[in-house]
């Protein structure tokens, strides 16, 4: 009964966080500099500046055409005011010039177009201070995708330079060398992201930890006993990574580099059914010797849904390449924190009433339940751009 009584409790906590479960909260923004001037691209979710600013005008609970192009200058004050660039000596003012709108993988974008000047001379701007603050006050998990163009070193070598990184609530001033940026710095950027993506990726965890959760027990006689040895279970734990690992990273490269792409809906949908049917399979056993085969085949799902966040940034061949392996290797390494934390914890669990009934049997029951919200959402999820 208190098992029952804090799983009931659970849920009441958990089910709020189950219909936020979509991709993190991304903005996309494009900088190309040559000389003095700047010139920018700002696609900026609708579903964030409805919550930000309240587009639905007519509270309906579709944003049209109309709202958005009555909030044009809105939008723009709301956003600039959220980006401040210098030159290191001074403020490079910002202005809109034009307004789009643009589907990405995760629904309707508002595009905002921009231009801005800054006073030191092409000769000496050698590098750029971003300050970017957009959403932080009501999302720490958003995240700001720049792509940074730079036309001086045209004018030096003959090449064009192309700078990546990632803003966060925790690193929202970042300075970029327009001359001198490595590579290496740009691969760390994504790194972090890859964990950062893991981490927050709740229904990747789930997944994950559904098809980790049998493995410090063996099936006999029709019930869940403990595994009688520790090598056991790690080399199940081994098979059942090793086989997401290579199959999401198949489709995150296909996906990243366009070789192949599925809608958004259509990919967060299969990944709620993919969480649903391992949760439900540690409670009524179908698949016990080969949980490696499930991670693999719906690892391949999963990789198209780590692959948005590269394939909606939109950066040229060489950089998607440097992108995709530090983002890739950051999944990785947060995957891998997530197992050295779970397998020995686990472990010594394992003969437990505790792990077998309220870990194995009670909170995969309960993640069912949130992959099921989470299912139904997605499924039946209504556009939120219409035309008028």
């Amino acid at each position: 009964m208190r098992t029952l009584r804090a799983l009931l409790l659970a849920c009441l906590v958990l089910l709020p966080t189950a219909a936020q479960a979509h991709k993190p909260s991304d903005s996309y923004l494009s900088i190309y500099t040559t000389g003095d001037k700047l010139e920018g691209q700002w696609d900026i979710a609708l579903r964030d500046l409805e919550y930000a600013m309240g587009l639905d005008a007519d509270g309906n609970g579709e944003i049209t055409w109309g709202e958005v192009k009555a909030r044009h200058a809105d939008i723009a004050s709301y956003a600039l005011a959220r980006l401040q660039i210098r030159d290191g000596a001074s403020d490079c003012p910002l202005r809109a010039t034009g307004h789009l709108i643009d589907d990405h993988t995760d629904g309707a974008y508002a595009v905002l177009k921009f231009e801005g000047e800054c006073k030191r001379a092409a000769s000496t701007l050698d590098a750029l201070d971003l300050r970017y603050s957009l959403f932080f006050d009501f999302d720490a998990q958003h995240k700001g995708l720049l792509r940074l163009e730079s036309g001086i070193n045209e004018t030096i070598d003959g090449k064009s330079g192309t700078i990546t990184g990632v803003f966060a609530a925790d690193r929202p001033e970042q300075r970029f060398e327009l001359r001198t940026r490595s590579g290496l710095e740009q691969f760390l950027d994504f790194a972090r992201e890859g964990v950062w993506h893991i981490w927050i990726g709740f229904d990747h965890v789930l997944f994950l930890l559904s098809l980790l959760l049998p493995a410090v027990l063996i099936r006999q006689y029709g019930r869940w006993q403990p595994a009688p040895r520790f090598g056991q279970s790690f080399w199940d734990v081994v098979r059942v990574v090793t086989a997401f690992t290579v199959a999401h990273s198949i489709t995150l490269s296909l996906a990243a580099l366009g070789v192949i792409s599925l809608p958004s809906r259509l990919v967060e949908s299969i990944i709620a059914l993919s969480v649903l049917l391992a949760a439900l399979n540690n409670v009524w056993p179908t698949v016990t010797e080969k949980r490696w085969l499930m991670a693999f085949v719906f690892g391949l799902i999963h990789g198209f849904g780590f692959a948005s966040v590269l394939a909606d940034l939109g950066l040229p061949r060489d950089a998607l390449l440097l992108a995709l392996v530090g983002f890739n290797l950051g999944v990785e390494a947060g995957q891998l924190a997530i197992v050295v934390c779970f397998l020995p914890l686990a472990y010594l669990a394992r003969a437990t009433t505790f792990y077998r009934r309220g870990i194995m049997t009670g909170g995969s029951l309960l993640i069912a339940l949130i992959a099921l919200v989470w299912m139904i959402e997605r499924v039946f999820d209504l556009r939120l751009l219409t035309e008028r």
